[in-house]
């Protein structure tokens, strides 16, 4: 249950027998950190009697200790199930897990499965033969899905620590009647089958990866709560609404875009309505650009587009809140901020450099080489 990193040792075993602080964040997804198990409970308060026990691919469940029982973080335990027992990691134990239950909406009250005891060597053994089918259960279920026809792909399987029941989990886009394959699978492999539908961002969770921004996918390390990201998150941020650049490995928008947003919202609020125009004596002048943060926008004129105005966004609304009133303002230069009057486009400075140049270049080269003609040299028409 430890890692290279783990070589503190000593006292109770706790985090990957690190005393709940291991450095390298934890041998498993959903690392948690226990900051309260150096703190003494109050005299006469007992110790919270519930515990979360982590399982394969990061999931978590609640469970009852037994008064006789003590259980620290990262011990092996045999828990209920139905039928059977399960085994597990247990992930977090203490007053956090009242938080975290509250945070969860469980209740304190809440009848839980119960925790039998701390894992024993046969426990380990018969936990470790179950989990090394589940490679060969997933690729035959996978031969039986296609067998069948139905439109859903096969992405995992668990196995119950006592090898009595096995979870497959699978993708579909739309509702599957599986009644006849769950028959198939139970007959076959001789388990009480459970079939689990998972979305496109938990498969990427399970399988992990490296993201665009160059670290470990957000899903597959810490990020448990998998909420809707749409594209007016994009639009909100003005970035480009390109698939190939906001999609994630899922196939779904970033969930990174979920992550600013909220700070754009509240900075756009000074911002005036980006669809609507400047009327000015001078002419329409539309937007070109904006900068969110730094409070800034650029117009530019209908008739002349390549000369880029930028104004603060109080001066923006100033002009529109007079529009309404009727005052047309002269022009959109007598606004325009002092440090930077005028820009120009970033395209129109790209055009500036010409990229032929570099043919130039080779072809002087050549010329080098051969050396000018002599007038003499030249053939007449008669030898041609």
């Amino acid at each position: 249950m430890g890692c290279s990193s783990c070589g503190s040792g000593g006292g109770l075993p706790k985090g990957c027998k690190n005393n709940g602080a291991c450095g390298a964040g934890g041998c498993s997804p959903y690392p948690v950190f226990d900051w309260l198990s150096n703190m003494r409970m109050p005299e006469g308060q007992k110790p919270f009697d519930a515990a979360e026990v982590r399982f394969k691919n990061g999931r978590k469940e609640f469970y009852r200790i037994p008064e006789n029982l003590k259980i620290y973080l990262g011990d092996c335990v045999a828990v209920e199930s139905s039928p059977g027992h399960d085994i597990g990691s247990v992930s977090l134990s203490g007053e956090l897990v009242r938080l975290q239950m509250r945070k969860k909406g469980v209740s304190q009250d809440e009848v839980l499965p119960k925790i039998y005891r701390k894992a024993t060597e046969r426990d380990v053994e018969i936990w470790e033969k179950a989990r090394a089918r589940e490679h060969d259960l997933l690729v035959q279920s996978r031969a039986l899905v296609a067998a069948s026809g139905l439109d859903m792909k096969m992405t995992d399987v668990e196995m119950q620590g006592d090898g009595q029941k096995a979870w497959f989990y699978y993708t579909a886009d739309e509702r599957i009647d599986f009644r006849l394959l769950l028959r198939e699978l139970s007959q076959k492999f001789g388990l009480k089958v459970e079939m689990r539908q998972i979305g496109a961002r938990q498969e990427a969770s399970r399988l992990g990866g490296i993201g665009s921004c160059g670290r470990e996918l957000c899903c597959s390390s810490w990020l448990s709560d998998f909420r809707s990201v749409s594209t007016s998150a994009a639009r909100y941020q003005q970035l480009a609404l390109n698939p190939q650049k906001l999609a994630g490995q899922c196939g779904k928008l970033k969930c990174c875009l979920n992550y600013e947003l909220d700070s754009y919202i509240d900075a756009l609020k000074v911002f005036p309505e980006s669809n609507k125009r400047i009327k000015t004596q001078k002419g329409d002048a539309f937007l070109m650009k904006m900068d969110i943060f730094g409070g800034f926008l650029w117009y530019a004129y209908k008739h002349d587009t390549v000369n880029w105005i930028k104004i603060s966004a109080a001066d923006a609304r100033k002009m529109f809140e007079q529009a309404q009133k009727g005052t047309v303002p002269e022009a959109l230069e007598s606004f325009a901020t002092a440090d930077a009057p005028v820009e120009k486009p970033v395209m129109a400075a790209i055009e500036v450099e010409d990229v032929s140049r570099f043919d130039h270049q080779k072809k002087n080269k050549r010329r080098k080489k051969k050396g000018p003609r002599k007038p003499g040299n030249r053939p007449t028409d008669a030898a041609r």
